[in-house]
């Protein structure tokens, strides 16, 4: 819940806002090794003059899209169990009322398509990738790159498997384009870049990295031994795997 909460207050600011609040998002690191967590959008939320999520966001239908797709991507990239409330996952307008139907004709509209996509291909990671799912409760499952960027309202980390495997997760909290934005990495090679939150497909602008980036092997970053360049989407999450 103090996940929620925090999480729930950081995304309804204005994103001109956001770079004041890093630590709301940061600060659930401090706690997510201590116990086993689900990650929880209850009906708590949704109910009782509250609001819909994609109500919670600010900004236009876009931004509310853009920022919708953006923190659920993010809360299936940070470590715990997920739980989302029915509605959420293709963005209803409406409060939950337990008498209604939810409203499914929204899925036949652009947005509301795009995020019910995002949700499919996000649930499809995180069963075909153990980076995702296992050591969710260790540390040994973490590593920041980068947290403290709150002019930019951009953070970094990686999440890997028993294997040695990692996936690299970067968030754009403001509607501004990153373009040849830094980051440190472990290893060189190429990383494909398999989650854009910005995707056409997903309602978005289709601002990305054209599949995926080279790593730069005499330019070291941010206490990482290599570095790649990319370019963030507005309002987005991106995530690279390593191939080779």
């Amino acid at each position: 819940m103090g996940w929620m909460n925090d999480s729930l207050r950081y995304i309804s600011k204005d994103p001109i806002h956001r770079r004041y609040h890093q630590g709301e998002i940061t600060f659930s690191m401090l706690y997510a090794f201590q116990e086993h967590f689900i990650l929880v959008l209850s009906h708590d939320e949704v109910v009782h003059g509250k609001g819909s999520l994609i109500n919670k966001m600010p900004g236009d239908d876009w931004q509310k899209f853009a920022n919708c797709r953006m923190f659920l991507a993010w809360m299936w990239a940070h470590p715990g169990k997920k739980l989302i409330f029915q509605g959420i996952e293709f963005g209803q307008f409406a409060e939950w009322k337990h008498t209604f139907s939810l409203d499914w004709h929204l899925t036949e509209q652009h947005f509301h398509k795009g995020l019910s996509r995002l949700m499919q291909h996000l649930n499809w990671l995180y069963t075909h990738e153990p980076s995702f799912y296992e050591l969710d409760d260790s540390y040994d499952g973490y590593e920041w790159i980068d947290f403290s960027d709150a002019d930019n309202s951009v953070w970094s980390f990686m999440r890997k498997s028993r294997t040695g495997e990692s996936i690299l997760f970067v968030v754009n909290a403001t509607p501004v384009v990153r373009g040849s934005y830094r980051l440190g990495v472990p290893r060189p090679g190429f990383y494909e870049e398999i989650l854009n939150t910005d995707a056409e497909n997903y309602g978005g602008g289709n601002v990305g990295n054209y599949g995926g980036v080279q790593a730069h092997q005499d330019w070291s970053w941010q206490n990482q031994p290599h570095s790649i360049e990319i370019n963030i989407p507005p309002l987005s999450v991106v995530a690279f795997k390593r191939r080779h």
